[in-house]
């Protein structure tokens, strides 16, 4: 079993000798605690001005990758991915911030535990990582087990082993410095894949750090939400739908109030019906998105996760045995709150009604169409599942094919 270990180093002239020599003279232990067999180690050279690339070379048995220009800490790994090859592929910091001995553990992990990705954990009690940064993962972390469901302590470690026959699943991941947060999601939101932590020691890096909190602390974020829009949707749009339930019952309960105990609404409550009325059609808007998404991801992926409860509740809504009844109800109170203000206009000019009933058959009306146009987006994704699900059932010939299948010659 072959191990690479890629080294990705931008301007790290003090720490990249030690770090190189540290791994050169962990490959025993690597070898003798866990399958692997064989250790290429890779020093990718991030567009560094100082004499990172020059340390790297004058190391022998060390492969080295030169980037003219800096293309990103995770360009930088998956080009030593590409070049070391391997059953298992790993990368650690270059600013002699982690210890290559625990390799040999987390490699031991991946086989005894059938894991597709193995993280080295900094967040233990001997760990020198600055507070600030401390703060920081814990958050990350926090925010990730809340949408996938799935505890772990250190999304950005930059020390992991990864199976290479998952690689293809996790990809594809972004170049920059996020790319650790963005692999730690996509294995968490993914029910087919594993992941495993092993705690190690975290020391004080060597040099000036690269990472920006506030630009790099923004990325982390995005990269995490964007992975949950991509595997669970339902986890990011069904709480802001809630919410907005919420403040539509707060806004309208004092106007529904009165008017069960006087029979008539204040003409200043207008503007707080009209709040309510954006605040519903945001609402079912995102209900109806959340089942749009849902399809668009069984229709991706080849891997969907499974449903929940809800999420097959909500299709169930916008289905044909239940979007008729709904359009119908919806349009048929509509109709009768507003209908006879329609016969007023046409047959005098002039509208009587009380402007809560135009506000609310407009509300109903809007929802009537969001479930209709639902309904036929789901409808036409419907249609493309089956006419995919036969297109690979009975994948189409190629040309090469029908020239030499024998042809048929009708009898005269």
């Amino acid at each position: 079993m072959k191990l690479t270990i890629v080294i990705p180093a931008l301007n790290e002239e003090e720490a990249i000798g030690s770090t190189i020599r540290r791994c050169q003279e962990a490959v025993p232990h690597i070898c003798n605690a866990s399958p692997v067999t064989d250790v290429n180690i890779v020093v990718v050279s991030d567009g560094s001005t100082d004499r990172t690339a020059e340390i790297a070379r004058s190391f022998a048995g060390v492969s080295l990758i030169e980037f003219e220009q800096n293309q990103g800490y995770g360009a930088a790994i998956k080009a030593g991915f590409e070049a070391g090859g391997g059953d298992l592929l790993s990368f650690l910091d270059s600013d002699g911030t982690c210890d290559p001995l625990y390799f040999g553990d987390m490699c031991h992990a991946m086989e005894a535990e059938r894991a597709d990705v193995v993280i080295g954990s900094r967040m233990g009690p001997d760990s020198q990582m600055p507070l600030v940064r401390t703060i920081g993962n814990k958050v990350y972390a926090m925010m990730l087990g809340v949408l996938a469901r799935k505890r772990v302590s250190d999304t950005a470690s930059g020390m992991r082993v990864i199976r290479a026959t998952s690689l293809k699943s996790l990809y594809p991941l972004p170049d920059g410095l996020h790319f650790t947060p963005a692999m730690s999601a996509r294995v968490l939101m993914d029910d087919h894949l594993r992941i495993v932590e092993i705690p190690m020691t975290y020391s004080e890096r060597i040099g000036r750090s690269k990472l920006s909190v506030v630009r790099d602390g923004l990325r982390f974020t995005l990269t995490i939400a964007d992975a949950a829009l991509v595997a669970r949707p339902s986890r990011i749009i069904l709480p802001m739908l809630a919410a907005l339930l919420i403040a539509t019952f707060g806004m309208m309960v004092h106007p529904l109030s009165r008017y069960m105990e006087e029979g008539h609404l204040a003409d200043w409550m207008i503007y707080r019906a009209v709040a309510a009325l954006l605040s519903v059609t945001l609402a079912m808007l995102l209900l109806a998105a959340t089942a749009v998404a849902d399809e668009i991801i069984d229709i991706a992926l080849p891997r969907a996760p499974q449903r929940t409860w809800l999420q097959r509740w909500i299709g169930k809504l916008f289905e044909t045995r239940s979007a008729i009844p709904m359009v119908t109800a919806c349009v048929g109170v509509a109709v009768l709150l507003c209908g006879k203000g329609f016969w007023q206009y046409f047959t005098t000019g002039k509208v009587y009604i009380h402007w809560w009933r135009v506000i609310a058959s407009s509300s109903l009306l809007t929802m009537a169409c969001i479930v209709g146009v639902t309904w036929l987006m789901l409808r036409i994704m419907s249609l493309l599942k089956k006419r995919q699900a036969v297109t690979v059932a009975t994948p189409r010939r190629t040309a090469a094919e029908v020239s030499d299948a024998p042809s048929v010659v009708q009898p005269v």
